[in-house]
């Protein structure tokens, strides 16, 4: 079983910064891509930021130059740093992972963490 942690959520005014920290454990053989993808009220699940196992990174049109997504092999930990910080912003963020069990792949997610921007 694959599990996801996540936390630093809460809440801040508009061009605040918050950190979201998010660490996989269980039985699991390889961590492939992390993310994090956001949910806002009354809209779908969309993806914020993208790290490939490589290094690679993706972002939401939205959040460039504001957000960046980091990892930390050696802590199963992928990070969310969220600067300068919008109301368009608010949204249940939900961290997510691809990785590679005994039984094949398999893509977990977080149980969210609720952000939200406002004066």
């Amino acid at each position: 079983q694959v599990q996801l942690v996540e936390s630093g959520g809460g809440l801040v005014q508009p061009g605040g910064s918050l950190r979201l920290s998010c660490t996989v454990s269980g039985s699991m053989l390889v961590i492939n891509a992390m993310g994090w993808y956001r949910q806002a009220l009354g809209k779908e699940r969309e993806l914020a930021a993208v790290h490939s196992s490589g290094g690679n990174t993706n972002y939401a049109d939205s959040v460039k130059g504001r957000f960046t997504i980091s990892r930390d092999n050696a802590k199963n930990t992928v990070y969310l740093q969220m600067n300068n910080l919008k109301p368009e912003d608010t949204a249940v963020y939900y961290c997510n992972a691809d990785v590679t069990t005994g039984w094949g792949p398999y893509e977990a997610w977080g149980e969210g963490t609720q952000v939200t921007v406002s004066s």
